[in-house]
């Protein structure tokens, strides 16, 4: 089946070939004539199968079908991401998809000044791409008025609440007229994402394109085990060994993601860290470089795991295994996209069994165990077990795992919902 079938109009149907997409994926196949019909979505996709376009392409069609101009300040589809880099992502393609419908776009979220933000607001905007905390700012400074907001999308609903962005939802929520209509993107479902959906969503139809918290089955995952005194030493000679290019390595923490990034540059391999606490035009910078193949590896922590699209990446590290075994289903999702092969592989040091053994219960499959040459496990090496937070258990808080705590340990995974550090988890 094409999209000429799916009931685009013409402009969007132009835009879709200049991307060079012909088939529609299976999401896209279900949830632009569902969203086309008027009625509420919950969507279950897995990362990397076309979610943005299968909201995108109806929202525009939609647009097209009822025409009015914006006024002052005002918005008529308001898009919410968890993180900026995945902002920055859809907007790049709803501006993609409408390059020739007269609609106006923007994103905005924190880390950058927000005086430009507010200028692009005040003649009001067709669709606006958001993070909940800089939105939530704009709106505090009277720059933005929600009050006819026609669509409302929440994109990656469950790293929002991963991320502890419910009372900002819930505060946004409340300013919106209760006639629009709303769409709910999940990569995973847990009871907090059937709460919200049932407290947002009205009478909405389901769509689910893979099992619930499964991995992409175009995904080889592999994982070796190691000493954690060499998981670094594992890494530089995985990387050089197989002339790796464009590496996703994530860590638990930032500490972890900085001291990581230095040592593979010792190694003679370039790479660079992204995280909470880097600027927004570091993170840019670093996202750019790995996506134009100028340095081999991004060191991430799980800030990046929803932001970072890129064609056909070929591996994902998990240089550290996630203490939330959702997460590992998120960071591994950043290769085989699109029906592309990808490679995942973990490193696993005693220490991280208990979360291997999550993993393996969550996305109901035993992950194949491969031993390195040179690199056997030392069974003498006590495990010192991680807890849920990331921090060792024994040893009076050494934090031998590099820890994750609630206050902001981990740029992406912050549960601390206090305003102070609504700049970090934009």
């Amino acid at each position: 089946m094409s999209f000429n079938s799916l009931g685009l109009s013409k402009p969007i149907l132009k835009a879709i070939e200049d991307q060079g997409y012909t088939t529609p994926s299976p999401i896209q196949l279900q949830a632009i004539p569902l969203i086309l019909e008027g009625g509420d979505v919950l969507a279950g996709a897995q990362t990397g199968t076309g979610k943005t376009a299968g909201f995108t392409l109806p929202i525009l069609e939609l647009l097209t079908q009822h025409s009015v101009k914006t006024q002052k300040f005002q918005v008529r589809a308001l898009i919410l991401t968890p993180t900026r880099e995945l902002a920055a992502q859809v907007q790049q393609n709803v501006a993609d998809y409408s390059k020739y419908l007269p609609f106006t776009s923007t994103v905005v979220f924190g880390g950058v000044g927000i005086n430009p933000q507010k200028a692009k607001l005040k003649k009001g905007v067709d669709i606006l791409v958001a993070t909940p905390g800089r939105l939530l700012d704009l709106i505090g400074q009277k720059s933005l008025d929600l009050s006819r907001v026609e669509f409302l999308v929440l994109d990656e609903a469950d790293r929002m609440l991963d991320m502890g962005f419910i009372h900002d939802i819930k505060k946004v929520l409340a300013m919106l007229p209760e006639d629009k209509q709303s769409l709910l993107f999940s990569a995973t479902f847990s009871n907090k994402i059937k709460q919200l959906a049932d407290s947002l969503l009205n009478n909405p139809s389901l769509i689910e394109v893979a099992k619930r918290n499964t991995s992409a089955q175009t995904i080889s995952q592999v994982i070796h085990f190691v000493d954690k005194g060499r998981k670094k030493e594992l890494l530089s000679h995985l990387i050089q060994r197989g002339n790796w290019h464009q590496v996703l390595v994530f860590t638990r923490t930032k500490h972890g993601a900085n001291k990581l990034t230095k040592q593979l540059e010792l190694d003679g391999i370039s790479a660079a860290a992204i995280h909470g606490n880097k600027s927004q035009g570091a993170r840019t910078k670093a996202l750019a470089d790995f996506k134009a193949n100028t340095i081999r590896v991004l060191v991430a922590t799980d800030i990046a795991a929803r932001g970072i699209d890129i064609d056909q990446l070929p591996h994902v590290v998990n240089f550290e295994l996630p203490n939330v075994p959702e997460d590992y289903v998120h960071r591994i999702g950043r290769t085989g996209r699109a029906g592309n092969d990808g490679e995942a592989l973990s490193l696993v040091c005693v220490d991280e069994l208990e979360f291997l053994k999550d993993i393996e219960k969550l996305i109901k499959k035993d992950i194949e165990k491969v031993e390195i040459d040179g690199f056997k496990v030392d069974p003498t090496i006590k495990a010192e077990p991680l807890s849920k937070r990331g921090q060792a258990r024994a040893g009076g808080g050494n934090n031998r795992g590099g820890g994750r705590g609630r206050g902001g340990q981990n740029g992406g995974n912050s549960r601390n919902r206090s305003g102070q550090n609504r700049g970090q988890r934009r």
